[in-house]
Parts: structure tokens; C-alpha cells; sequence
């Protein structure tokens, strides 16, 4: 009975190798195109662009431009008179539209160098199908506009639109202040001490008019109070070094700065064991409070002595401070009439809701 099993036994095995090289066959067969590297879709179709211009692989750019305008010339569809037994380039029989447009992918495929060194390699590798569409389709739908450049215009727009976005927040700020009148009032008894407004008066008193002379002196209000006061934050007066391109341009710089200071840092407060200068105290409060280095700036020097004298670079103190200010907003809402109200509402109608009533 032994020898009826082996038969069997060899038609298992041969089955499990059919098994075992049967998904490599298959992704071959996938993979594995025709001997033919002229592809319908890619440069000059299943026509050879060598043979359409009438030229060798070894022709160079002289001699193909010359082919390109001798055919142009003939299959141009408004000089192009058919001939019995005429035949387009290639030795295809086809319209001069068609002839016409052949001709010139033909050209534009071997003119650039790059184009026509893909082309090659394509008839010289004409099994790397897949490889050949990338490359195709991959030059065909590069931008045309190098992306350094789009970058650069990118950027400069930008950093224009924040200078001028800035300035006119600035603007609005110090016409603001204009009308507070503690500044205002500041200001004018500095202009009048210096005699700006006198001035002003004398000028207009032959040459210009009420509203003229009013103006002028709303200037020179202005331009007192921008150059006396120091605004801070978001409406502070635009420097250049704060824009999108001085920021990119300076940020190797910047980026070499904090290394040196954190390793600064390191060296001099957790290995030495120095004690903090005020400048570093302020810095640990900023970034416990979770402040930017412009907002913790806009805040009035009381305040930042304030912290100082409450030491809240120490964790423990800082802590105590941030419940004091918690408790204290707590009350203050509580004494709040809106906020009382609000919780009035909340406890008698609660939130709102949006219902269907079903008919």
C-alpha cells in the first residue's frame, strides 16, 4: 500500500511549489510590459521622435532645430498642400494638424536635455514602465516658477502687510491717546513751552485757515506723545528687526544666541549654584505666568516690583500667589451684578436648549 501513496505525495509537492512561485509570476506578469519601450501617451506615442524629426540619436541641437522648421514649414496647416502618396513625418500617413503637432512634441521632447535623457533611457530600458510615467508626468507638471522664488514673494508680501498693519495700530493707538486728557494735556504744555503751538498760530494767521491751523496742532500733539510715551505690546511702534523676513533671516542667529544662554544658564545657576539676578527672577515669573516677553513687558514697573518682593520665582510662593488671585476674582465676580444675574438665570431657567414638538 505504499507505493499507490507516492504518487500523491509528489503531486503535494509539486502543487505547494506551484503555491509557493505562483505570486512572483503573477507580479512579473503585472509588472513586466512589452518589448517595445514606445508607449501610447508618453512623449511621441508608438512613434519613434528620432524618427519623426528624421534624425539620429547622436544628432545634437543644431540639427534638430534645423529638421524641426524644414517640417513646420511643410505640415503647417495653413502652407500645407497633400500630394498623391504623401506621407507624414515617420512615414505615417496623417493630417497636417496631426503631422504638425507630432512634429513639434517631437522637438520639444529632445531639445532639453534633461527631457531627452529620460526619452533615452526609456528606449534603452523600455521593461521600467512604471518609472518611465513617473518621469513623464513628473517634468510635465513641475512648476514652471522655481518655489525659492514663489517663497521669497511670499514672504516679502507678508512682512510688507505686517509693516503696514502695524503702523496703522500705532496710528490708532497714539490718536487715541491724543484724546485722553491726561496726555493731552501733558502734551500741550510741552509744546507750549517749546513754542510749537505759538508757532503754529503765527503761520496760519496770514497763510492758513482755522481748520488748517487745528489740524496742525492735533500734529504736533502727536508727535509730542509719540516721542514721550512708551507703548507697549500689540500696539507698539513697528520695528523692522520684528518682521517675517528679518525674523527668517535672523533666526540662525538667534537660534546660536539661546544655545550660548541656556548653556549659560545651566553652567552658571545648576552647577555653580549662583543665585539669580533680578533679570532671570523676572524671566522664571514670565514663564510660570505663561506670559510672552511682550505682554509681561506691557505690564506697569509696580507690578513687576511687586513679584520681586514676593519672590514668586519660588515655585511654593508662586503658588500661593496664583490661589490669592484666583480667591480675589472669585469675589469679585460675586459682587458682580452681571454675574449674579448670570447665576440667577442658570440656577432658575438653566442652559438653553433647542427641542422639536412633534404635532
Amino acid at each position: 500500500m505504499a507505493a499507490p501513496l507516492a504518487p500523491r505525495g509528489g503531486a503535494g509537492v509539486a502543487g505547494q511549489c506551484w503555491l509557493v512561485l505562483l505570486p512572483p509570476l503573477l507580479l512579473a506578469l503585472l509588472l513586466a510590459r512589452s518589448a517595445g519601450a514606445l508607449v501610447e501617451g508618453l512623449y511621441c506615442g508608438t512613434r519613434d521622435c528620432y524618427e519623426v524629426l528624421g534624425v539620429s540619436r547622436t544628432a545634437g541641437k543644431a540639427e534638430i532645430a534645423r529638421a524641426y522648421r524644414q517640417l513646420a514649414r511643410r505640415y503647417h496647416p495653413d502652407r500645407y498642400r497633400p500630394e498623391p502618396g504623401d506621407e507624414g513625418p515617420g512615414r505615417m500617413p496623417q493630417s497636417a494638424e496631426e503631422a504638425f503637432l507630432l512634429v513639434a512634441t517631437a522637438y520639444e521632447t529632445l531639445k532639453d536635455e534633461e527631457t531627452r535623457k529620460d526619452y533615452d533611457y526609456m528606449l534603452d530600458h523600455p521593461e521600467e514602465y512604471y518609472s518611465h510615467y513617473y518621469h513623464y508626468y513628473s517634468r510635465r507638471l513641475a512648476p514652471k516658477v522655481d518655489v525659492r522664488v514663489v517663497i521669497l514673494v511670499s514672504v516679502c508680501a507678508i512682512s510688507v502687510f505686517q509693516f503696514f498693519s502695524w503702523w496703522n495700530s500705532y496710528d490708532k493707538a497714539i490718536s487715541y491717546l491724543a484724546t485722553v486728557p491726561k496726555y493731552r494735556i501733558q502734551a500741550m504744555e510741552i509744546a507750549k513751552q517749546q513754542g510749537l503751538l505759538r508757532k503754529a498760530k503765527e503761520k496760519g494767521r496770514n497763510k492758513k485757515s482755522k481748520e488748517e491751523i487745528r489740524d496742525e496742532e492735533e500734529n504736533i500733539i502727536k508727535n509730542i506723545i509719540k516721542s514721550k510715551i512708551d507703548i507697549k505690546g500689540g500696539y507698539q511702534k513697528p520695528q523692522i528687526c520684528d518682521l517675517l523676513l528679518f525674523q527668517i533671516l535672523l533666526a540662525p542667529f538667534h537660534l546660536c544666541s539661546y544655545i550660548v544662554w541656556y548653556c549659560r544658564w545651566i553652567y552658571n545657576f545648576n552647577i555653580k549654584g549662583k543665585e539669580y539676578g533680578e533679570e532671570e527672577r523676572l524671566y522664571i515669573i514670565r514663564k510660570s505666568m505663561k506670559m510672552s516677553k511682550s505682554q509681561f513687558d506691557s505690564l506697569e514697573d509696580h507690578q513687576k516690583e511687586t513679584f520681586l518682593k514676593r519672590e514668586l520665582w519660588i515655585k511654593e510662593n508662586y503658588e500661593v500667589y496664583k490661589q490669592e488671585q484666583e480667591e480675589e476674582l472669585k469675589k469679585k465676580l460675586a459682587n458682580d451684578p452681571r454675574w449674579k444675574r448670570y447665576r440667577r438665570w442658570m440656577k432658575n431657567e438653566g442652559p438653553g436648549r433647542l427641542t422639536f414638538v412633534d404635532d
